[in-house]
């Protein structure tokens, strides 16, 4: 089941700990890549348009907990006014 991702005014939260930093991914990305290979052979991507991203999987690093992250407000994000958030 896809877990929410962050935006700019939340953020991940393992209701089992409290760790808000710490955490292990599994997501399945789409990408379309515009890549340059060197003469060497070597390629690097110059160009990276995300056309899918889906978070699959949250663990948290800290406790090992499994489906025990939350998305909580930021403290600074864009809708926190006054202490309160809207």
């Amino acid at each position: 089941m896809p877990v929410p991702s962050p935006d700019d005014g939340t953020r991940w939260r393992c209701v089992q700990c409290g760790n808000l930093t710490r955490f292990d991914v599994v997501r399945t990305t789409r990408a379309k890549e515009y890549l340059h290979v060197g003469l060497s052979g070597e390629p690097a991507v110059e160009e990276r348009e995300i056309l899918g991203d889906t978070v699959e999987h949250v663990t948290c690093r800290w406790c090992g907990g499994i489906d025990t992250v939350e998305v909580v407000p930021r403290p600074d994000g864009p809708a926190h006014v006054d202490g309160r958030h809207e």
